[in-house]
């Protein structure tokens, strides 16, 4: 279960109960297509931009319409997406949150500080996590805030995985007020140093990944039965991610963390350690 793309939420496991894995595919299927008009192809900006305003202009349409004939015409993703929206009352504020955030990709190359990155967390994240607590029937406040702990702290570990990739694109995610108190420079990640500096620089950055995950976890023991092993399995997932990285001495650059079989079950076994969720 890799902490890559849109992959590290679920989708469709068989752990969920049936009657969830199309609602979360359709979810998943509309996060993913948009990400990808963010970040895939050689598209320039101005032509992302457009396809990203269509996606809104089609929310827009469902907003307006309250019925499936506002899927007509629309791209093929809404199709299925306009009959979930309907069938589970999904607002639509998650859904213009995260094309805001994708929008952003293209037009926000840096960050200021952590604050400015956990605001586009709270966009290009969260929402899905919210997404599917109403699926699941519990969306209280309080799991509401720890699914955005958990949400933000699997898009920042995602950030530490993808600085090399991020680079390539030329998006670099890493805070500059933190840059700059590690006196870690651009040309340092271009040149791919992985230097005591760097190291500090992303073990400072994971640990806030990590304290943001573990704050999240509490979630899965509040939620029954699969979709509580679901979660813990995610969570775990993140973490582990976070543990390759610091194996590999925080070279992101050279060794760039994948999960693989052994992973899996070192996933499955953190996540035992835990108690059921229904204790």
């Amino acid at each position: 279960m890799p902490v890559d793309h849109y992959e590290n939420f679920p989708v469709a496991s068989l752990l969920l109960p049936a009657r969830l894995r199309e609602p979360v595919e359709a979810i998943y299927a509309f996060a993913r297509s948009a990400d990808d008009i963010a970040d895939e192809g050689e598209a320039p900006d101005k032509e992302r931009l457009e396809q990203l305003d269509a996606y809104r202009a089609a929310l827009d349409a469902i907003a307006a319409d309250g019925g499936l004939a506002a899927s007509r015409g629309l791209p093929p993703v809404f199709i299925r997406l306009t009959r979930i929206i309907l069938n589970h009352d999904l607002p639509l504020k998650p859904f213009y949150d995260l094309i805001d955030a994708f929008k952003q990709d293209v037009e926000k190359k840096r960050y200021e500080d952590f604050n400015e990155l956990a605001d586009y967390a709270r966009r290009s994240a969260n929402p899905v996590g919210r997404l599917l607590l109403i699926l699941f029937g519990a969306s209280a406040l309080e799991n509401l805030a720890l699914a955005d702990c958990i949400c933000t702290g699997l898009q920042l570990t995602n950030f530490w995985q993808d600085v090399a990739l991020d680079w390539k694109k030329g998006r670099v995610y890493l805070p500059k007020q933190d840059l700059a108190r590690f006196s870690v420079t651009e040309d340092d990640i271009a040149a791919g140093r992985c230097d005591e500096r760097w190291r500090a620089l992303l073990a400072f950055e994971m640990a806030r990944a990590r304290a943001t995950l573990n704050v999240g976890a509490p979630l899965a023991r509040r939620l029954p039965g699969r979709v509580g092993w679901e979660l813990r399995l995610i969570v775990a997932g993140g973490l582990r991610i976070l543990d390759r990285i610091e194996a590999a001495g925080y070279d992101v650059f050279a060794h760039r963390p994948q999960l693989g079989f052994v992973d899996k079950l070192a996933i499955v076994q953190r996540a035992l350690r835990h108690p059921r969720p229904s204790e």
